[in-house]
């Protein structure tokens, strides 16, 4: 019987064997790269918003506490968005006839909240709580990076699981002084606190339990 097939078929045999895994590889090294760009995840995009607010302005250069605007971030899961009467307090004297804050002016007037674009907003299967990480002393710039140098608000970070496990895995990188919180820029070099060093030498695996994010 007469070979079907030239001996010269097994080496482009391998030949298409080794393409086909090395283009797979880069489909899903591409997939990757998609996954973590901005595009996906909308780190370091800006959001539209009703009024261009300014963090560096308000943080940094005005010394605004972050408490005066989000003031159930020390007892609540949610750092809380400030009401219009917030912002009045200072521009009900101050830029009064600015036209950038007519739509404060008017939210204030009619009543009626600006509706903001949440720039940190994660999906619905996750739970996060931001008085539990400010009472062990996670500074607000360790996730929301140093926001008294952004001109307008943009997440700093993925903040996809693996970024949360990756501090929830080693947490004393991240954990400061509580007076270090509110800090403009994070400071995990601080010393811990003794309180802090045995929390974080006896956590053991209960900041990695899937129950602690997802109920």
């Amino acid at each position: 019987m007469p070979q079907i097939f030239h001996p010269s078929m097994n080496t482009v045999s391998r030949a298409t064997i080794f393409g086909a895994v090395f283009i797979l590889a880069v489909f899903l090294w591409l997939a990757l790269q998609i996954v973590r760009s901005p595009y996906v995840s909308g780190a370091g995009v800006i959001k539209p918003q009703p009024v261009p607010f300014s963090h560096q302005h308000h943080v940094g250069e005005c010394g605004i506490d972050c408490r005066y605007c989000h003031t159930s971030v020390e007892e609540s899961s949610f750092a809380g968005i400030p009401p219009t009467a917030t912002c009045m307090n200072c521009h009900s004297q101050l830029w009064t006839d600015s036209p950038m804050l007519e739509p404060v002016r008017a939210s204030y007037r009619e009543d009626k909240p600006l509706v903001w674009n949440r720039v940190h907003d994660l999906p619905d299967f996750v739970f996060f709580d931001h008085s539990i990480h400010i009472r062990r002393g996670v500074a607000c710039a360790t996730c929301h990076g140093d926001l008294a140098e952004m001109p307008l608000t943009w997440k700093e970070s993925t903040l996809y699981m693996e970024w949360c496990l990756e501090c929830h895995r080693q947490p004393e990188k991240n954990i400061g002084p509580p007076e270090a919180v509110f800090a403009s820029a994070a400071t995990p070099e601080t010393p811990l606190a003794d309180r802090d060093v045995a929390w974080v030498n006896k956590r053991g695996t209960l900041l990695t339990n899937c129950s602690l994010c997802h109920f």
